[in-house]
Formats: structure tokens, sequence, C-alpha cells
């Protein structure tokens, strides 16, 4: 009874506010300081910072560390490029994920997460989490300001139908930022699957042709981007792997 009551007051805009600032503040918050967008994680010493910056932010922190660094870079880039009345979409978003909670401390209210396994409608304040495949969406054309993607294509998604389908429900000049599990060379992941699907790590070389992909469906790179590995600083114990991220962002021309 507890649990419901909790989830009810939250899914309405006042609880939600009112929960959100009594345990994270209110008032206007600074842009962060990221300067590891279009890269892949390279040390620890990263990890630790993008924590940091974090905390100095007053948002709600991650469960998993490393995932600090991707999801701030995510955020620099809407709050960068959009302002709060954008509508901005998580594609693959999972209701423990930071990201849209973040947006919202920042002032953003039009905010959507999709995931396949949602089997239901849940709202949290502003927030609508619902059912929806990445690759083939409800919304209509010209729909997000934005979209991130962080930690989902690795699972099975076919790439070409993702970047398509983003480019298709962002306005022109619209923002997409990817993250996924990489290592510049091969992790060994030979059969070992999780979610129904074979585990990948990507490399240099799928980033590459990924990147390439993207091209083709109208997105441009919004900086160089720095493939280089250095420590592989994330660990999937359940299977023994350790590799690292990459997030690069791209506009729709």
């Amino acid at each position: 009874m507890r649990a419901a009551l909790r989830e009810a007051l939250l899914s309405t805009r006042v609880g939600y506010g009112a929960y959100m600032k009594s345990r994270w503040g209110g008032g206007t918050r600074e842009r962060p300081r990221v300067d590891w967008n279009n890269s892949a994680l390279k040390t620890q010493a990263e990890v630790d910072a993008s924590v940091a910056e974090a905390k100095r932010l007053r948002l709600p922190p991650l469960a998993d560390a490393p995932k600090t660094w991707d999801t701030l870079a995510a955020l620099s880039e809407v709050v960068t490029r959009t302002g709060p009345d954008a509508t901005i979409l998580d594609a693959g978003a999972e209701i423990y994920s930071r990201f849209l909670p973040w947006l919202y401390l920042y002032g953003y209210r039009k905010l959507f997460g999709i995931n396949l396994i949602f089997e239901r409608t849940m709202q949290q304040g502003p927030i609508r989490y619902e059912q929806g495949d990445i690759t083939k969406t409800r919304f209509e054309r010209d729909t997000f300001d934005a979209v991130a993607c962080l930690s989902v294509v690795e699972h099975g998604v076919d790439l070409p139908a993702y970047f398509a389908e983003m480019h298709r429900i962002l306005k022109p000049g619209g923002v997409l930022v990817t993250s996924t599990d990489y290592f510049e060379t091969t992790t060994d992941t030979r059969g070992l699957a999780a979610y129904g699907t074979p585990i990948r790590v990507f490399t240099r070389a799928d980033i590459e042709q990924a990147v390439e992909t993207a091209k083709r469906c109208g997105f441009e790179l919004t900086g160089p981007l720095d493939l280089r590995s250095q420590d592989r600083i994330v660990t999937w114990a359940q299977y023994d792997l350790k590799y690292s991220f990459v997030v690069f962002s791209m506009i729709k021309s």
C-alpha cells in the first residue's frame, strides 16, 4: 500500500515537484562543465570527475558511477543546445535512469521515455514513460528537439533503422546523443548473451561504421570524435567482461 501511495503521489506534477525540490533543491542550476563529449571513456579519473560534477550541480546520483559520465554528457548537450521549452526523448529509457529527472531539475517539462520492456504507461510528474521501439516509434515527424539513447544500441539494435527513425522524429537542427559499450580493440564476447541478444562491445571500426550510417541518414557530428581507448573502466561482473564507453552527438542537418 505504501509503495502504491508513493507511486500515485509521484505521478502528479505537484507531488513529483515537491519530492524533487525537497531532495535536490530548487533554483537555477549551472550548465554542466563537460569537455568529454564525442569521445571514449579513458580513465577512472574521468568517471570521478563526472561524479564530482553531478554532485556539484546537486543532481541525483547514479548507482552505477561510470554511467554518470555519458549521462552528464547528454545533459550538457541538451541544456547547451535547447531551452526548457524543448521536447526531449530518452530512447530506451529505464525508470532508474537519471537523464530525464536531471532535465526536470533544469526546468524541462516535455519529457518522454520509451522502452520495449515497459508493460504499461507510467507517469512521474511531467515525465511520461511508455512502451516503444526506438527503431519504429509512434511519434510524428519533427517531434523532438533532442534525443538521448544511452547504453542501448549494443543490445541488438538495427543501427540503420535506429538512425533513420531518430532522424525522422527529430526537428531540423535537433541533437541526437548516443552512447554504447566500447573499447577500441576487440573484447571477446563469443557465446555470451544478455536480454535475448548476443552481447556486443563496439570497436573503433564499429563506431566509425555507425557514424557513416548516421551520416547517410542525414546526421553530422557536432565535433571531432576521439575513439582512443586507455583503461577498461567498466566491469560486467556477471559475464566477467571489462570494457569502457563511448558517447557521440550528432545534429540533424
